[in-house]
């Protein structure tokens, strides 16, 4: 999953949030300064992780893209997923998603100390671009594509996959419901054991 599905997953708990949304920058054990919500984060940040990859539903999501995108399908399928949930936002949550992801650029803001430094410098521009936001119209998801698409040096021919997405809409669309139910049931029972 991506940003807004992991952030969305954390519930409540602003540190457990943070945690979560910096994971993929944290190598190894977190740092012993970070607060234990933070830490507990991370490790849900791998939990969803790992059990998303394995998933069969995200596993027959990838597979309809990997003859174009190879190894960068599971990325493009979880920024899809994302769309789906910032596209039916309401069915999950009771504030509206521009509420939500303006909450969650101010909690960054005022928590930028326990932020890793390539957060630091990614921040602005989220905010800026709006980028969770942007995840709930097909053309928003287009421009994420093509940004990480120039991460890649344009090999990972990212910024093409709106062309599937509109192609296969309806099936991911009920791939990533079926999906994100069993998710949501799993990270209930995690995050009671963290």
């Amino acid at each position: 999953m991506n940003f807004l599905a992991h952030i969305y997953l954390s519930g409540d708990n602003n540190l457990l949030k943070i945690g979560n949304f910096i994971a993929d920058g944290i190598h190894g054990q977190p740092p012993e300064d970070l607060p234990e919500e933070v830490k507990k984060g991370i490790v849900l940040h791998r939990f969803i992780d790992t059990y998303t990859d394995a998933h069969p539903v995200f596993r027959q999501s990838t597979k309809r893209l990997h003859p174009y995108y190879h190894h960068y399908s599971g990325v493009i399928i979880d920024i899809f997923y994302d769309h789906f949930l910032a596209k039916n936002w309401n069915e999950y949550h009771s504030e509206s998603l521009q509420d939500y992801t303006n909450g969650f650029y101010t909690l960054l803001q005022e928590n930028e100390t326990i932020l890793p430094e390539k957060t630091k410098g990614m921040v602005p521009y989220m905010i800026k671009q709006d980028w969770l936001g942007s995840y709930a119209s097909v053309e928003g998801i287009g421009g994420i594509l093509k940004q990480m698409d120039r991460r890649t040096a344009n090999k990972s021919g990212m910024g093409n996959a709106v062309k599937q997405l509109t192609e296969f809409y309806e099936d991911f669309e009920e791939e990533f419901r079926v999906f994100f139910e069993d998710l949501r049931q799993y990270v209930k029972e995690k995050t009671s054991k963290i």
